[in-house]
């Protein structure tokens, strides 16, 4: 039970030093784990402080990836229930790196923009990223996947993730792998978007790159407060207010003060607007939801109403369901850095520090590695900001958030309808007919026995008897295209589309399923009279 007064006035406390300094609650001694204001925006923490808050802001989403692993895209569309157990005990996180490292993508591609900026340096070329992940050996998924694809056929950043060349845009993808911009910005939101500019737009635009400039700065401002209702509004101010993305991060913040109470309310009031997606085919028409600013909206409901408690905090992030490990792996890795490796609760890291010296599958880094690595990084970009670096304390120029640039994924389309495709063998064709703007047309292609080896189908689309492209479609996992293919912005009218296959195989296939139909308008009809 809270006792009111106590809360009372430390809420009193901290309108009175918010208002004197310009600045959230801080503490007055270095020794603590919150910084000191030293003037105005100048803020002095002690080096030992910083250090313990990366190490948090690592294990805690690593932690919170390992517990929300089993329930990921099993809840849809629905929250789990209270009485839902879900699996924590000690040994479980190495058990889990060592027999599910895939399950690690939140982690291990962070970590392989950790190793660029560690080999290059801070002033890498988008190149450097862009190749680092397209040519890795690990398994990757919607906008990554996708972007991977473009970059290894030659379209490079920023095309490779723009709507126009990805479908997966407004996906998740960005905002899972951010961690490690705010982990090395303390206190530097806008640091930190300068960088995720430039890795961000390898796998997503719009808001699906806010997404990650979002989080990241959630994570920069965790240095700065223990208010989580400060840090998720001051990172909010990184997002163009006219964005969607923006829009639901708002909404959510504004149903957690006419419902304080009740998480579950404000999840309702999430699905209820914020739940259609209009870009990855895979969601649309279905209860499945990748987008960026949903999961994003789960996050910020594990912060708000877990109330700076690490338990509450991923059990909230994960019972929202949906991308239900990595949400729960952001908003503990936001925590673990707000509180600080020390005080994360004994239980969720039993068997932690087994698995630290573990380098995650695919990278040469472990945890322990990580630590390090960011901490460095932390120093240099406190001096390049126009901080100092002293023996035993640092002080930093904080930043004021500053707005990204606007941008908008699928501007104009609306999905209409889905069609099945007909693929006649004979002809070695896809065909499908529809009436609209644009298409996506899902499937991919296969071998039909996997001790095969990789093949390569070359086909053609042509849209209304014109071929409009011409491209390879890998059958090799770590290699193919996530959607056979996809056209926007036609005219607004019905349109024949076929594929045609150049060099068929009889060990080898494509497969087609239905294409999302986009329109210029909604197909709205509830209500109507």
């Amino acid at each position: 039970m809270i006792n009111l007064n106590l809360y009372n006035m430390k809420k009193l406390l901290i309108l009175l030093t918010f208002f004197a300094v310009g600045s959230p609650s801080f503490s007055q001694t270095p020794e603590k784990n919150t910084p000191v204001v030293k003037e105005n925006q100048t803020v002095m923490l002690s080096k030992a402080a910083m250090k313990d808050k990366i190490k948090g802001g690592w294990a805690g989403q690593t932690i919170g990836v390992t517990f929300g692993g089993p329930t990921e895209f099993r809840y849809n569309g629905t929250f789990i229930q209270d009485y839902q157990p879900i699996v924590w005990y000690d040994g479980y996180l190495k058990k889990t790196m060592l027999e599910w490292p895939d399950l690690y993508d939140d982690i291990y591609m962070d970590l392989t923009f950790v190793e660029v900026l560690e080999r290059v340096g801070f002033n890498a070329p988008v190149d450097s990223f862009a190749n680092a992940f397209a040519y890795a050996k690990y398994n990757l998924w919607h906008a990554n996947q996708a972007a991977r694809y473009n970059i290894l056929r030659g379209i490079k950043p920023p095309e490779s993730g723009h709507w126009m060349n990805n479908p997966h845009a407004d996906d998740i993808d960005f905002q899972i792998e951010a961690d490690f911009l705010g982990l090395m910005s303390p206190g530097l939101p806008n640091a930190a978007a300068t960088l995720a500019d430039k890795v961000g737009h390898i796998m997503n635009y719009g808001d699906g790159w806010y997404g990650g400039v979002f989080v990241s700065a959630m994570y920069s401002q965790a240095f700065m407060s223990d208010d989580i209702q400060y840090v998720v509004a001051e990172a909010l101010k990184m997002i163009p207010e006219q964005s969607q993305f923006y829009q639901c991060i708002h909404d959510v913040i504004q149903w957690h003060k006419q419902y304080p109470e009740d998480w579950k309310q404000n999840w309702m009031e999430i699905q209820k607007k914020w739940s259609e997606d209009i870009g990855c085919p895979e969601g649309v028409f279905a209860a499945l939801d990748i987008d960026a600013k949903l999961n994003a909206a789960y996050i910020v409901l594990g912060l708000l109403y877990g109330e700076e408690d690490f338990t509450k905090t991923l059990e909230i992030a994960t019972r929202a369901g949906q991308d239900s490990d990595c949400n729960p792996s952001s908003a503990g890795g936001i925590l673990g850095t707000m509180m600080g490796y020390n005080k994360i609760p004994d239980y969720w890291k039993m068997g932690l520090s087994e698995a630290e010296d573990m380098d995650f599958k695919y990278t040469s880094m472990s945890l322990n590695k990580v630590y390090d690595t960011s901490y460095k990084h932390a120093l240099a970009m406190i001096k390049a900001n126009g901080g100092t670096v002293g023996e035993k304390e640092v002080t930093i120029r904080k930043q004021s958030p500053e707005p990204v640039r606007f941008e908008k994924s699928f501007e104009g389309l609306y999905p209409i309808a889905k069609v099945a495709s007909k693929t006649n063998s004979e002809k070695n064709e896809i065909t499908f007919d529809f009436e609209g703007t644009g298409f996506a047309l899902r499937g991919g292609a296969a071998k039909k026995q996997q001790d095969l080896p990789e093949y390569i189908f070359k086909a053609e689309l042509y849209v209304d008897g014109k071929k409009v492209e011409t491209a390879s479609l890998p059958t090799s996992f770590t290699t193919r295209r996530y959607e056979l293919f996809w056209r926007y912005k036609l005219p607004n009218k019905t349109h024949q589309v076929m594929v045609k296959i150049l060099n068929p195989h009889k060990d080898y296939e494509i497969r087609a399923s239905e294409a999302v139909i986009y329109g210029d308008q909604a197909n709205v009809r509830l209500g109507s009279k």
